[in-house]
């Protein structure tokens, strides 16, 4: 097959790596620095077993002048998917399919600007490439908006074929809003809050919340059909953070570094299906309102501590800096949490506003 991957990431790399063994592959992005080095020395991608091996996919920043394909793979960030589709139409024919394996749902809304419904693929991956380069196991589903995902089958044999497990399914989106629950919640709140997975299930706080927001997600999915149990997805998710305690999700980083973040077809999308469907989810509405504010509106200002500073505790003096007119982040050496020290002395530090990238920032 001839297959184009748009998206050189972690997981792009990593189907791109593993497909090119017995494919065509084509992989388009637009870092020149990764570009010039995959040209140059190829993609690596390590095993968890220690063993490694080098692959030479095709990689380009320019499609212009180039032929249709048969399958474009879109896994560049999803506020990011419309425009890289436009960029690189010369990859998409009549008979070209368009597959997506983003996190979230929603996404066959862009593909669908671009194909016909018959030639979308929605589908999920278990494989979790975080850290660019490794390799590993996990099973590619691959479902269609109409007709028989049988169909199917030929692509799903190429990617198991190339080492990327990968079947057809008829039910793809629950398969696809199983994999969220995890996303809606946990990982929402490591942004939120700018802490790594384990606090979620530590704090009792934190997790009361996380347990609302997953038990939100499941009312949600049943009022668009999709069954799952409630008690079964707050006991997986709370096992994904007790197993990951030090985990730094994506989110937590795009709102740490002010990017935009792909969230909105996560939690977002909990939100639009309740809009939908009517069934209530004030948490999540809650959780993606707090999300927007720390990326919008005034510019982002930090506050830096030259002492060991307040940590989580001190709520009032973050109810105090949440009334400055600005988005104002506590900026703090490492590790550096204190209980005891007061108010007033906290204060008195907040005074020296800098606009230091000072690591790491706790939000207020």
């Amino acid at each position: 097959m001839r297959i184009a991957v748009l998206g050189g990431g972690a997981m792009g790399a990593l189907y791109g790596g593993y497909l090119s063994r017995k494919n065509d592959v084509l992989i388009v992005d637009v870092n020149t620095a990764l570009i010039e080095k995959i040209e140059a020395e190829g993609l690596t991608i390590a095993e968890p077993d220690g063993s490694s091996a080098v692959y030479h996919p095709a990689i380009t920043d320019d499609t212009k002048d180039m032929q249709p394909v048969d399958l474009v793979i879109v896994f560049v960030k999803a506020m990011f998917s419309q425009s890289a589709l436009e960029k690189n139409r010369a990859l998409i024919g009549s008979d070209t399919y368009l597959m997506t394996l983003q996190n979230g749902s929603g996404h066959e809304e862009v593909l669908r600007q671009f194909v016909d419904d018959a030639h979308v693929i929605i589908g999920t991956t278990q494989h979790n490439s975080a850290v660019a380069g490794l390799g590993g196991s996990g099973l590619t589903h691959m479902g269609v908006l109409t007709g028989d995902a049988a169909r199917l089958q030929p692509i799903a044999d190429a990617f198991t074929a190339c080492g990327l497990e990968a079947d057809c399914v008829q039910n793809v989106q629950k398969l696809i809003w199983q994999k969220m629950f995890t996303n809606v919640s946990a990982s929402v709140l490591t942004g939120i809050l700018q802490v790594p997975l384990g606090y979620i299930a530590q704090n009792a706080n934190a997790w009361a919340v996380c347990e609302t927001l997953i038990r939100e997600a499941v009312a949600v999915a049943a009022g668009d059909g999709l069954d799952f149990d409630a008690e079964q997805k707050i006991a997986e998710v709370r096992a994904v953070c007790e197993k990951s305690p030090n985990g730094l999700t994506s989110i937590y980083a795009d709102l740490r570094d002010g990017r935009r973040s792909e969230v909105d077809t996560i939690s977002g999308s909990v939100v639009r299906a309740s809009d939908r469907n009517g069934v209530p989810a004030p948490g999540t509405h809650a959780a993606d309102a707090r999300r927007h504010a720390l990326l919008t509106g005034f510019p982002t200002r930090r506050v830096f501590f030259s002492t060991p500073c307040i940590g989580f505790a001190s709520l009032k003096l973050r109810s105090i800096l949440s009334t400055f007119p600005a988005s104002i982040l506590v900026v703090t050496p490492a590790k550096a949490f204190c209980s005891c020290i007061t108010v007033g002395i906290c204060l008195s530090q907040a005074a020296r506003i800098t606009g230091a990238e000072t690591y790491p920032p706790v939000p207020i």
